[in-house]
C-alpha cells in the first residue's frame, strides 16, 4: 500500500475508533490520523502474530485490523494522557 492509501485508512480507521471511544482528546484532527495509521500497524503486526493477516489494503479484514490497532492505541494514549493530568 502506497503513503497516500495508509493516511486514508487510518483516517478511517482513526474516525471509526474515536466513534467507538468519544471523549475529549487534545490534537483534534491530526491525532485522530496519527492513531489511526499508528492502530493500522499495530493492527497488522497483531493480525499477522495471531494468523489472521495483516493490513494489505482496502478490504473490510485490513479495515477491522486497523480499527482493532487504533482502539487498542486510544486507550493507551488515553491512559497515557490521564496519569500525566
Amino acid at each position: 500500500m502506497g503513503i497516500i492509501s495508509w493516511i486514508i485508512l487510518g483516517l478511517i480507521a482513526g474516525f471509526v475508533a474515536k466513534l467507538i471511544m468519544p471523549g475529549d482528546d487534545p490534537g483534534g484532527i491530526v491525532v485522530t490520523i496519527i492513531i489511526g495509521i499508528a492502530g493500522g500497524v499495530i493492527g497488522g503486526f497483531v493480525g499477522n502474530l495471531l494468523g489472521l493477516g495483516g493490513v494489505s489494503g482496502f478490504n473490510i479484514g485490513s479495515i477491522i485490523l486497523a480499527i482493532a490497532g487504533a482502539v487498542i492505541l486510544l486507550i493507551g494514549y488515553r491512559m497515557i494522557k490521564k496519569k500525566s493530568a
